[in-house]
């Protein structure tokens, strides 16, 4: 095998590729073909990372699991089946989250290049940010039906995954899911992230799906609705008993609907819904019945099969309650069960409570199918747009180790385009407004035993870096510290969530000059260090001068941005950026280059958050990224 890779690549490249060191994130549908290419093209060693296990779902397409690997960790067995292809080549799985602080950016900083075979944003965002940080090339990839698409990053040279800004989950206002459905989504929404986090899980405070902005609009409505979720609340007390099914049918489908009915402005202009009662209307049914029920997904069933389903699911999920209750022997918090699109108990429940909700405002019913779909966010999976991109992956791949970074492509799978079925273009350049790409970096040595926030901000940032007073800290979304916001300074950096290979973001607040975004990378050193708790590892401390009380920052300041048509560059086309990028090259300076330079001294800007839930599809059909509920 090895003399005809050499034939086909020619010795130098076949060479790299026997000595790349390469890491796979993800192993589902996109990683079982690319790991299956690696493996043949002779990649010398592939590090694999995977948190998830088997499911049934997952066997018409990844293709290196059989039926009885089903509960097994993906990584695991994509290991053993993959190294049969062959031996030569050395795997590691490791079966974990790629965000745990085992997976660092010194661990990073081993590999040759990264391959995303991810399914969500957020793991797509913190593989991308690592790389950028530990500087090592990211081939990026994602599918979503028939589309798939390919893109390499590689700090400086090309835009990273955040230089696109992402489509932001969709989430519905609290008012319309609770009181005025008026489609299946909004239904099946009340359900799972409602009715069911209310009885199983967490309140749906905290669901992503609902949408709290219009909360002090409806004030009135809105303490009515938690007064309703207070009364389910005391009804789960009952769970396990006989009378639970009927208390909580009739309160969700009889009493809080009359409620709704009473408010007759409310139907003026739209259907009134209509109460459902649990005695009136339900029927016994037997297990045979149930199962018979449950056996065709894709019919739409009628009110009582429904209410056969809503009554067994229930019953099968206070079992699962009660069981991991007497499991946890009172240690920890009550047990949740959240959704899950391949767990058939909350699948059933929520595909039951939609339709009878659906019922009562006159609204269409869904098969167990179709909200499976809706509620997990899914477009189906198909094999081949797999195999393609993970195809793609290797051939961007083979540039990655020649070095051509600016000769990838990134490419684009469209079956139903007019032109072609595969369209390509040159690499797009780095967004100079991206705040994951187009900042400063650095490496921090803290001593967490004694390191405060008031040592970062007041030490380390103005002191040693020269920034003014308004500079604002953030730690991912969590705002630590602005002019504002002093009550954190005593607090130790460990007691703020801060720990080894945290990243921390420094922003300016100045309008008219502001400086780029710095973020820290924190070290935690093992042993006390000598004097101040926290020292720079790249940048070379600056003091004041006599004549000045503050010294000049070695943080560039932000270049203005020249207005494009498009907002990226074309063939001709030139694009400005940062002061951290060399004028006219396109490329980010390395850490000492960046930080050569003084200065002068100003005022500080907020960073600009790209962040985005997790769990949604996206399509960009231009130069997004392409994402798929494919685990």
């Amino acid at each position: 095998r090895d003399g005809f890779n050499a034939q086909s690549l020619g010795v130098d490249l076949n060479r790299k590729v026997k000595e790349a060191r390469v890491l796979m994130v993800g192993a589902g549908g996109i990683g079982c073909e690319l790991l299956k290419n690696l493996v043949l093209a002779g990649f010398g060693e592939v590090h694999i990372v995977d948190l998830d296990t088997i499911d049934l779902s997952n066997l018409n397409r990844q293709f290196l699991f059989r039926h009885e690997h089903i509960k097994k960790s993906k990584a695991l067995v994509a290991k053993e089946a993959a190294h049969k292809f062959n031996p030569n080549v050395k795997l590691e799985a490791h079966h974990a989250n790629i965000k745990d602080p085992q997976f660092n950016v010194d661990w990073f900083k081993h590999f040759t290049m990264v391959f995303n075979a991810l399914d969500n944003l957020d793991a797509r965002r913190h593989v991308n940010k690592m790389c950028l940080a530990a500087d090592v090339p990211l081939v990026e990839s994602g599918t979503t039906g028939f589309n798939g698409q390919v893109q390499v990053i590689k700090k400086g040279i090309t835009a990273c995954y955040d230089c696109t800004p992402k489509e932001i989950p969709k989430s519905y206002p609290v008012c319309t899911i609770r009181s005025t459905p008026s489609q299946p989504i909004h239904c099946i929404v009340w359900a799972k992230s409602y009715l069911l986090s209310e009885i199983f899980g967490a309140s749906e405070d905290e669901s992503p799906e609902m949408d709290h902005s219009e909360d002090s609009e409806n004030a009135k409505e809105i303490e009515k609705l938690r007064q309703e979720s207070q009364a389910l609340k005391k009804i789960r007390e009952s769970m396990g008993t006989e009378p639970f099914p009927q208390l909580l049918f009739d309160k969700v489908y009889k009493d809080d609907v009359v409620r709704l009915r009473s408010m007759e402005e409310m139907w003026k202009t739209r259907r009134p819904p209509e109460p459902l009662e649990y005695s009136s209307i339900a029927e016994a049914a037997s297990r045979e019945d149930v199962e018979k029920t449950l056996k065709n997904g894709q019919r739409v069933w009628d009110l009582q099969e429904n209410i056969t389903v809503f009554r067994d699911s229930l019953e099968r999920l206070s079992k699962r309650t009660a069981k991991m209750k007497a499991s946890s022997k009172g240690d920890s918090a009550d047990p949740t069960i959240t959704f899950d699109k391949d767990d058939e108990d909350t699948l059933d429940f929520v595909t039951a409570g939609a339709n009878l909700r659906s019922i009562v405002f006159g609204i269409e019913t869904k098969s167990r199918f179709d909200i499976k779909q809706m509620a997990g966010n899914i477009i189906p999976a198909i094999a081949t747009t797999n195999a393609i991109v993970a195809g793609l992956c290797v051939l961007q791949a083979y540039k990655v180790l020649r070095g051509e970074f600016t000769s990838t492509k990134e490419v684009f799978l469209s079956p139903f385009a007019p032109e072609r079925l595969l369209a390509s273009g040159r690499p797009r350049d780095p967004n100079p407004d991206c705040p994951v790409c187009s900042v400063a970096q650095t490496r921090v040595l803290v001593d967490m035993s004694r390191a405060t926030l008031k040592d970062l901000v007041e030490d380390f940032l103005q002191l040693e870096l020269g920034y003014g007073e308004e500079l604002v800290v953030n730690h991912g979304d969590n705002l630590l510290y602005d002019p504002d916001e002093t009550e954190n300074l005593a607090r130790k950096l460990s007691e703020l969530g801060i720990k080894g290979d945290s990243f921390l973001t420094i922003v300016d607040e100045d309008d008219e000059n502001p400086r780029v975004n710095l973020v820290l990378n924190v070290q935690e050193n093992r042993t006390a260090l000598d004097g101040k708790p926290i020292k720079s590892l790249d940048i070379p401390a600056k003091q004041a001068s006599e004549d000045s009380s503050t010294p000049p920052s070695p943080i560039p300041r932000r270049k203005k941005s020249v207005p494009q048509s498009n907002g990226h560059t074309n063939g001709n086309g030139t694009s400005t950026s940062l002061a951290v990028l060399e004028s006219g090259s396109g490329k980010k300076r390395a850490a000492a280059e960046a930080f050569d330079g003084d200065t002068p001294s100003s005022k500080r800007s907020k960073i600009i958050s790209n962040d985005a839930d997790d769990g949604v599809i996206v399509l960009d059909d231009t130069d997004g990224a392409i994402l798929i509920d494919d685990d």
